[in-house]
C-alpha cells in the first residue's frame, strides 16, 4: 500500500511539474471562482453572480495597478499571476458587494495587500500574507468591508479540497495543511463542545466535526493562503509549528478586548510573525562569476553571495531569473545546492542544459546570464538532510540530482566526519558523470549505472555492468539496503519504479524534481 502511494504521488508530481506552483494557484482560484459563481446563479452560494464580478473586477484593476507602479519603481518584473492570486484570494475572504462604499473598501483591501508586498518585506522576502493583511486591516478598522469567508459553504467545500489538493501536491505542501488541518478542526470541535456545554445545548461530536470541515474556510485557509512558500520558513519541523499556531488560533479564537478576536486572517498573520522569526536569514543576492559545463549536457554556475546566505547540506535555493514574456512555468526555479556550506561565500549550482527542442522561457534566461549578473535567491528550504547518528546511508542520484550528495559529501569531508555510504550514481552515458573528481576525493563507494562502461573508475567506484536500476537492480548491488537510509534524487518517475526496493530500506528520503 505505501509503495503504491509512493509510487502515484510522484507520477502526478512528476505531471504537475510541468507548470509553476504560481500559475497553477491561479488556474485553481480561477476555477473555483467559475465553480463559485455558477452556484451563485444556483443560489447555493450566498454572495450574487454581480456581487462576486464586480468585487473581482475591483480587485483585480486595484492590485495590478498598484503591483505595476512598484514593481516599476523597484524595477522588478510585473508578475500578472501574482496579483491576480491576490484578487482572487481576496474574493472568497471578503464580503462581495455591488455597494459604492462597500467597493470603496474592497479597493482598498487589494491596495492595502499590494503595498504589503513592498513595504512589509525583509529583502525580497514577504512577512505576511498580503490578502490577510488587507484583509485584517479593513475589517478591524470597519473601513466599508469585512472578512466574511464567504467560501466556507458545504457547496463549494469538496471543490476547495480537490484543486487546493491539487497545489498542495505540486509545492509538496500536503503533510504541512494536513497538521493543519487535524489541529484547526480539533480545537474548533473542543471549543463548539464546550460552549454547548456552558449553554446547557446537546451536542453532537459528529455533527460538529463535518461542519468544521464543510462549513468554515480551514479548506481554504490552508491550501491557499497558509502554503504560501514566501512566508514559510525552511525547515518542515518550523513550518509545523507554524500550521499548529495558526490551527489553534483560528480554531478558537481569542477576543482582543471588545473589537475584535485572533482568527481566521488574524491567526495567519500571527503565524507569519512566527514564520519570519525562523527565517530571519532571508533572500541574497547572488554575482554569477563563471559558468562551465560539468558532462556534454549539463552545465554550472558559480556565484559570489553577496550578503550573508546560511543553508545545510542537502538543502536547494529558489533562484529568481527575471525576463519579459516568461512561460507558464515562471520566472523562479528551484535548484539543489552543488557546494558545501563550508564553501561560502563561494556558492554552486548545476542544471542540465542539452538541446532541447522546446526549452523554458526561464531555461532560455539563465543560459543567457553572463558573469557580472546579479540574480536573487529568495531563500533557502528542503529537509533533505542526512540523518543523525553513523547509520549507514544509501545515496541515489539519476544525472544532475547527484547535486545535492555532492553537497552532503563534500561538507562531510570537510568537517573531517566518516560514514558508511554508498552512491548509486545513474547516468545515460558515461559522459554524463557529473562531478566525478568531487565525488572521488570524498571516498564514498559508488555504483555507477550507464549504457556504455566508464572508463577509469576510481577504485572505489564500480560499473553496473549494464543492469537496469528498477527495483530488483538496486536490491542487486545494494544487498544491505534493508540497514540503510536511502536518500533519492531524481525524476519523480525514478523514484516511482524504485518504490517497491524502497519500503525495504531502513528510512526514505526523496529529492524529486520534474524539470523546467
Amino acid at each position: 500500500m505505501i509503495t503504491a502511494l509512493l509510487a502515484m504521488r510522484q507520477r502526478v508530481l512528476a505531471v504537475l511539474g510541468a507548470i509553476s506552483m504560481y500559475r497553477l494557484a491561479l488556474f485553481a482560484l480561477a476555477a473555483l471562482a467559475v465553480i463559485a459563481l455558477g452556484l451563485s446563479l444556483a443560489r447555493l452560494v450566498g454572495p450574487t453572480a454581480p456581487e462576486i464580478l464586480a468585487t473581482f473586477a475591483v480587485l483585480a484593476v486595484a492590485i495590478s495597478a498598484v503591483d505595476a507602479v512598484a514593481q516599476r519603481v523597484l524595477r522588478l518584473p510585473w508578475r500578472i499571476e501574482s496579483s491576480l492570486v491576490t484578487a482572487l484570494i481576496l474574493l472568497f475572504v471578503l464580503a462581495p458587494s455591488l455597494t459604492a462604499a462597500g467597493l470603496g473598501g474592497i479597493a482598498l483591501a487589494g491596495v492595502l495587500a499590494s503595498v504589503s508586498k513592498y513595504v512589509i518585506a525583509w529583502r525580497g522576502r514577504h512577512i505576511v500574507n498580503p490578502a490577510a493583511f488587507g484583509a485584517a486591516v479593513v475589517t478591524i478598522l470597519g473601513l466599508g468591508t469585512f472578512s466574511a469567508w464567504w467560501v466556507g459553504t458545504p457547496w463549494l467545500s469538496p471543490f476547495v479540497a480537490l484543486l487546493g489538493l491539487l497545489v498542495l501536491w505540486r509545492t509538496e505542501k500536503v503533510r504541512l495543511v494536513l497538521v493543519f488541518l487535524l489541529i484547526v478542526v480539533t480545537v474548533s470541535v473542543v471549543r463548539q463542545g464546550m460552549q454547548s456545554a456552558s449553554f446547557g445545548i446537546p451536542f453532537s461530536p459528529g455533527e460538529a466535526l463535518l461542519a468544521a470541515i464543510t462549513q468554515t474556510p480551514y479548506l481554504f485557509l490552508g491550501a491557499f493562503m497558509l502554503s504560501e512558500p514566501l512566508t514559510l520558513p525552511p525547515r518542515r519541523w518550523q513550518q509545523f509549528a507554524v500550521a499548529a499556531l495558526v490551527g489553534v488560533l483560528a480554531g478558537w479564537p481569542i477576543p482582543v478586548g471588545s473589537l475584535f478576536t485572533l482568527g481566521q486572517e488574524r491567526a495567519l498573520l500571527i503565524g507569519n510573525l512566527l514564520a519570519f522569526a525562523f527565517a530571519l536569514r532571508s533572500s541574497v543576492r547572488l554575482v554569477l562569476t563563471k559558468r562551465s559545463f560539468v558532462t556534454p549536457t549539463a552545465q554550472e554556475l558559480t556565484f559570489r553571495t553577496k550578503g550573508r546566505l546560511r543553508f545545510l547540506a542537502g538543502q536547494y535555493l529558489e533562484l529568481e531569473v527575471p525576463h519579459r514574456n516568461p512561460d507558464a512555468r515562471g520566472t523562479r526555479r528551484e535548484f539543489s545546492i552543488v557546494s558545501a556550506p563550508a564553501d561560502l561565500p563561494t556558492l554552486r549550482i548545476a542544471y542540465k542544459d542539452g538541446d532541447q527542442k522546446h526549452p523554458s522561457s526561464y531555461k532560455r534566461a539563465l543560459k543567457a546570464a553572463e558573469p557580472g549578473a546579479v540574480l536573487a535567491v529568495t531563500g533557502t528550504w528542503g529537509d533533505f538532510l542526512l540523518p543523525r547518528g553513523t547509520a549507514p546511508v544509501l545515496m541515489v542520484a539519476a544525472g544532475i540530482g547527484v547535486t545535492p550528495f555532492v553537497s552532503q559529501l563534500r561538507q562531510l569531508q570537510a568537517t573531517g566526519v566518516e560514514r558508511d555510504i554508498v552512491l548509486v550514481y545513474v547516468a545515460s552515458e558515461a559522459a554524463e558523470l557529473a562531478f566525478r573528481d568531487e565525488l572521488a576525493a570524498t571516498g564514498a563507494r559508488t555504483i555507477v549505472f550507464t549504457r556504455d562502461e566508464p572508463a577509469d573508475l576510481p577504485a572505489h567506484w564500480t560499473w553496473a555492468q549494464g543492469v537496469r536500476l528498477d527495483a530488483d537492480g538496486l536490491q542487486r548491488v545494494v544487498p544491505d539496503l534493508a540497514l540503510r537510509h536511502a536518500f533519492i534524487s531524481g525524476p519523480p518517475r525514478l523514484i516511482a519504479d524504485l518504490a517497491p526496493a524502497l519500503q525495504r530500506a531502513r528510512g526514505v528520503t526523496t529529492d524529486a524534481f520534474a524539470g523546467y
